[in-house]
This record gives structure tokens, sequence and C-alpha cells, in this order.
């Protein structure tokens, strides 16, 4: 009987070796969650057994746990592969990505446009082991071409570039890479597995990308309180290489991030499509706008790449596609940085904070002409806003909006 005492043992012995477990069967919309450093085998013939590259079973917290592996499998569902690992953040990912495939004298190749802490892990980590890197112009299929050397083991991705929102020609880019056996990886944070789908580009399985990585932090958790990555491949051989170096890292994620992650993952879609629809309305107002002098959004006419995330992207019912609630803007260069400044602090309901794909809308000024390698004839004049539109109403975010111009641009 529950409670009762085992005689002859101290009941701090009996509390932490209790030996109840409770009855099968339980089912419930959440999968359970599971936290431990510490795995209990059976025997020691089971422990000798198990190997933590087999997910057929447990070795060590840090290798898994009931909870992980339903998050990776649901994620491979998501993304259309057949493996992953997850990592603490999706930077922690990008650097598994790099620390697995890349040796001393190997070369990297990164978009232009790539995020910010990619080209610094890059230009500082990699560097001082041996591994060189290069920028590409990712609206330029040639360029990329024309850089590819025999050292060259890995291209880097991003649909579209971060910030300034730029979108390749990725099906030309991977048959590029496909046709020199060069390896790439995508940074899909922004298609979130619904714009399109990374590892099968026309559709037919027959043209996709090697590795995609995702942020978790952003539209999967959609809570903005969760920090991690995921590396997810559909070739086993180059899973296991990836996962033996995180393994080595000790790279790992907490159960209750898992869960929250989990929580988030069967909503996405509606989320996704709420804050694509409310950023495209207020996109297309701030067009409209005197102080704006350009609009960066891929799915609006004229944007960088506009017509490659079309074809790509716009195939759905009546053509309109997928995109993230994530654009910026050239406020006119006729008005000075102090002056962008006093537009976001103006701002009410915009917060301002880094990240984006949470509840709460977000805004960030930058200065863009410092993030890139060469000119870039394709952006107008101006200081470059990053908008993150969250889940609040279009129209209280654009009276926000309309208000602020109005204090920091009067005679706009």
């Amino acid at each position: 009987m529950a409670g009762m005492r085992t005689p002859g043992t101290d009941l701090a012995t009996r509390i932490v070796q209790h030996d109840y477990v409770p009855p099968a069967g339980f089912a419930a919309p959440q999968p359970g969650v599971y936290k431990a450093s510490t795995v209990i085998f059976p025997n020691v013939a089971a422990m000798r057994a198990r190997d933590w590259r087999d997910r057929s079973g447990y070795t060590y917290g840090l290798h898994g746990t009931p909870t992980t592996f339903t998050l990776e499998e649901r994620l491979c569902t998501l993304e259309g592969g057949l493996q992953c690992v997850l990592a603490p953040s999706g930077l922690a990912a990008i650097a598994n990505v790099a620390l697995a495939l890349l040796k001393p004298g190997d070369e990297l190749l990164l978009p232009d446009n790539v995020y910010g802490p990619s080209k610094d892990l890059a230009h500082d980590e990699l560097a001082r082991l041996g591994i060189s890197h290069g920028l590409y112009d990712p609206l330029e299929p040639a360029d990329l071409a024309a850089r590819i050397t025999p050292a060259t083991r890995l291209v880097w991705l991003e649909a579209p570039g971060s910030v300034s929102m730029e979108f390749p020609d990725l099906r030309e880019l991977v048959r590029i890479c496909r046709a020199r056996a060069v390896r790439t990886a995508l940074d899909n944070t922004w298609g979130a597995g619904l714009a399109f789908a990374p590892f099968d580009l026309l559709g037919d399985g027959s043209l996709g990308v090697d590795i995609c990585v995702h942020a978790l932090t952003k539209y999967p958790s959609g809570g903005g309180d969760v920090l991690m990555g995921s590396v997810i491949t559909r070739d086993a051989a180059l899973h296991t290489q990836i996962r033996r170096t995180h393994m080595r890292l000790g790279l790992g994620v907490a159960g209750n991030d898992a869960e929250a992650v989990l929580r988030g993952l069967p909503s996405l879609g509606l989320r996704y499509r709420a804050h694509d629809a409310a950023a495209r309305s207020l996109a297309l107002w701030l067009q409209q706008q005197p102080a704006v002098a350009q609009v960066l959004h891929p799915a609006l006419a004229g944007s960088p790449g506009h017509t490659h995330w079309q074809a790509l992207c716009g195939a759905g019912p009546g053509g309109q596609g997928l995109a993230a609630g994530l654009f910026s803007v050239l406020i006119d260069a006729r008005h000075s940085a102090q002056q962008v400044d006093a537009f976001c602090d103006g701002l009410r309901l915009f917060k301002l904070g880094y990240s984006w794909g949470g509840p709460m809308s977000l805004v960030v000024p930058y200065h863009i002409a410092s993030m890139r390698s060469r000119c870039v004839a394709h952006l107008k004049q101006g200081t470059l806003v990053r908008f993150s539109i969250g889940l609040e109403a279009v129209q209280d975010l654009q009276q926000d909006l309309q208000q602020a111009m109005e204090r920091a641009f009067p005679a706009a």
C-alpha cells in the first residue's frame, strides 16, 4: 500500500528509491516532459549495448529524452527532413554545422547579406582554426559560381537575406553548388518550414539543400521566451557527422524549453499566416508614406528578389504564397539618423528589441552600409528600419506608425 514503511529502511532512502510506477495508457494533447541528466539502465548488459548515436534507446540526458526525440521528429515533418539535432540557439546550430563539416584549409562561402553573427563566426572563430571564408552576391548566381574554388566545402544560403530582405534565386544557387559537389546549408528561419520546402525546391524531390538550420527561437516557439535551434538533414551519413560534433561540443536543450516549442508547433501555421497578412498590410501602407523611400518585403512587387520569391513561394492558392511577418523600410535620406531614432523611440506599441516571430511587434534601426562588404545598388539611400509584426490589431499598429511619423518627420 502507498505510504507504508518498509521495516529496516530509512525514510530518506524510500523516498529517493521509491518503486511506484504510474499505470500505462495516459494520453493528452501535449507530450510528457522528461528532464534528466542521468538515465537509468536495467542492467550492465543494457548499459554496454546502448549507443548514444542510436535513437532506439537512451544513454544520457544530453543525448536525448522522449521529449526531445518527439520534438526532433515533429521538426523533421515540418521541414521535410529525416534527421534532426537540437541546439541551444540558432547561432549554436550554425556553429555546429560549420565545426562538423569544415577543417583547416577549407573555405566557406557566405551571402553578403548573411545573418551578422554568422559572418562574425567565420571572420573570428573559424579563421582561427585555419578555415577561410568569402562573400558572394546572393542576387547574382554567376558571382557565386565564380567564387567557388577547389577549397570550397560549404555554401551558406539565406532566403531572404538578413535585415535587407533580398530573396535569392535559391534553386539556381543550389544547382550551382550541386554541379560542383559543394554542400549547401540554408537558414530557413524566415520560411519556418511553411513558405517553401527546403529539401524539395522543385516539388519533385530532385533538388534541395543538404542542411536546413532553423532558429526555433522565432516562429516555432512563438512566445519570445525560448532560445533554441535545429539542424535537419536527409542524409544519414551527414547527420552522423553533425551529431558527433554536436555531442563533442556538449550541446543540448532543456526539457521545459523543448516543451515550449512543442506547445507552439500546433498553432505555427495559423500564427505564421496572421503575421504574414498583418505585415503585408502595413508594408503596403508604408509604401505610400512620404518619409519612406523603399519597402523591402519579398512578397511585394519591386522588392529585391520578388520574382524569385514568387517562383518559389507563390504557387499556393491564388498565387499569394506565404511570407514571414518581417520587413524593412528605408527612410528617405533627407531625414537624419537622429530623426529615424526619434521615430523608433516615438512608437508606443512597437517595442525596441532584437529577434522576431513573437506576439509583440518590434522595431530596430540599422546602419546597413556597415553590414555589407560592397555597395548595394538595389537599395535606395536612407536609414534602414526593420519591423517584426506581432499579433496586435493591424489598425492599432498602423495608427502607432502614423503618430510616430508625424512627430519625427513633420515636413515629409
